[in-house]
């Protein structure tokens, strides 16, 4: 018999716990909708108003002059674009897309090598990798700000 009880209320409890994670916090049942084109535009546009101020933090820890900074600034953007037509192919194996985005980290830096430092080249090459912290360059930013208030 207290198997029998136990079991219920587990049971019970287990559609009661299924029944809640369908809810919002307002209780009302969470129903799957596809944006509309004025969400999509607006989510594009903070990305790339995100994308540029990344790629201006990224900027400014180089030792390039401006002239070579606004190259770098040019490669660094096409770079986001080819990796986003890449991504946005279908590829019949993760493997194939795998080997696209390697053969386009490879390649289109190649040109730059030749007119900025090995420093920079590195930089440049962890920030594919994904090592840049860009917190760290805006607690720098804030550092020098509060330096410059106090002055």
């Amino acid at each position: 018999m207290k198997k029998v009880v136990l079991f219920t209320f587990s049971l019970l409890l287990g559609f009661n716990i299924y029944a809640q994670s369908r809810r919002d916090r307002m209780g009302n049942p969470v129903v799957n909708r596809e944006p509309t084109e004025e969400e999509i535009a607006k989510y594009e546009q903070k990305l790339e108003e995100r994308k540029d101020e990344f790629i201006a933090n990224f900027l400014t820890t180089l030792e390039a002059d401006d002239f070579q900074k606004e190259i770098i600034k040019q490669y660094i953007n096409s770079y986001f674009e080819a990796k986003k037509e890449v991504l946005k192919v279908k590829y019949e194996r993760t493997f194939d897309r795998e080997e696209a985005i390697k053969k386009l980290d490879e390649s289109h830096f190649k040109d730059l090598e030749e007119l900025i430092s090995e420093s920079d080249m590195t930089k440049i090459k962890d920030m594919i990798k994904g090592d840049f912290d860009e917190k760290e360059v805006k607690k720098e930013k804030k550092k020098k700000r509060k330096k410059k208030d106090k002055n």
